[in-house]
């Protein structure tokens, strides 16, 4: 093993040393984890964090106009200073079940893996690392960014980088799972949704053609249609369907969600126009109102698989035995590869039934987790991920 290689992983800690202190790392998900925070309701949770953060002497803790929750583990010099970020918010409704159940060896719950654990770990890792006596030169930027998911489209951590007076030089994007993630690139993303509406004075003798049902089956009908390349990959999917209320009655509304991704560059436009056409003409040939809303865009970009952040965090990985799971990321990582930032997303246990109300994740690989993330910090700090 070459020399750069060993002295890159002497500095992971033992996962048996994480265990010792799980406690508060898993009180902290739980916690947090029952605090409903769906998107644009963040603030509950963003006072459990600046509360944690407050208790653990951290330094500049801020709250900003867009509920981000953000503070300083000061380093010795502060010569560089290394991101960390986890999303507030969940797809899940206030008013759902959010009361966690904990086992043996796992955490039941809605929003645990998405992205609970995620903050209890970043809330945690200041007691972590006093635990374990690791100190840093950098300075840490511990932020929990609000308007993450959905039609929040990453609002939340583009406000913070915009307005952050210093130069941010690495960022870790924290996710629950899956243990072994890496995503260092963006995909090209667009989330939309198509309404139409059948107006009131409707000549309802066109029957069925005037229920909105039937037109949004044509409108499904000629989005499958859009021929999609498989190098480089491109995908639409038709995430959810909204219409009618009842057996007798024509549907007067139907909104169809979806999601378009894409390896190449500027193909998501190029669908956009596409999708723009299919809609003015479904909207002329049935006389009835459709419309395109795009909720949230992704550009393409990201570090190279070359880039020693990269190396390093593979090389992390692969020393605790883990598997390697290598994706493009559609989530936080997009904004900080947009102002540049070298930057990684990483998976922190395992977890299953995601967005689900029985959402699971398992309690050992937390320990591999925790001690992955840490070593990669420390090698950031010593200068071995950079360029």
């Amino acid at each position: 093993m070459p020399k750069k290689n060993q002295e890159i992983l002497s500095l992971i800690p033992d996962p048996a040393e994480i265990e010792s202190i799980k406690e508060v790392i898993l009180a902290n998900s739980v916690m947090c984890g029952e605090i409903p925070a769906p998107t644009f309701e963040e603030g509950r949770r963003l006072v459990f964090m600046r509360d944690r953060f407050t208790e653990a002497g951290m330094e500049h803790i801020s709250v900003d106009e867009k509920d981000n929750v953000a503070a300083i583990l000061p380093g010795s010099s502060g010569n560089r200073k290394i991101l960390l970020s986890a999303n507030l918010d969940t797809i899940h409704y206030a008013g759902a079940d959010h009361s966690m159940t904990l086992g043996t060896d796992s955490i039941t719950g809605r929003g645990i893996c998405e992205n609970s654990l995620g903050l209890g770990v970043l809330s945690a890792l200041p007691l972590v690392l006093e635990r374990l006596n690791v100190k840093f030169e950098s300075d840490l930027l511990l932020v929990g960014t609000s308007q993450s998911i959905g039609v929040g489209n990453l609002g939340g951590i583009r406000f913070f980088l915009d307005n952050y007076r210093n130069e941010i030089d690495f960022g870790i994007c924290l996710r629950a799972v899956q243990l072994g993630r890496l995503s260092y690139a963006s995909l090209g993303m667009l989330r939309g949704e198509i309404q139409i509406e059948v107006p009131e004075e409707y000549d309802w003798k066109r029957l069925p053609e005037g229920s909105a049902i039937v037109i949004l089956n044509r409108l499904i009908t000629r989005l499958q249609e859009i021929p999609l390349p498989t190098n480089p990959v491109t995908t639409i999917n038709l995430g959810s369907v909204l219409a009618g209320n009842t057996f007798g009655t024509a549907a007067s509304t139907a909104t169809l969600r979806f999601e378009i991704k894409s390896e190449e560059e500027g193909r998501t436009e190029a669908m956009e126009e596409q999708i723009e056409e299919i809609v003015e003409e479904l909207a002329a040939e049935n006389e009835v109102s459709v419309s395109l809303n795009v909720v949230a865009r992704r550009n393409r970009g990201g570090i190279s698989f070359s880039h020693p952040l990269v190396k390093t965090t593979r090389s992390i990985i692969g020393s605790l035995g883990g598997e390697q799971v290598i994706a493009p990321s559609t989530g936080e990582l997009c904004a900080l590869i947009d102002k540049g930032i070298p930057a990684v997303t990483v998976g922190l246990t395992k977890g299953e039934h995601l967005h689900e109300r029985n959402e699971t994740l398992k309690i050992s690989p937390i320990y591999r987790g925790v001690s992955q993330l840490i070593g990669l910090l420390r090698a950031i700090d010593k200068g071995y991920c950079d360029e």
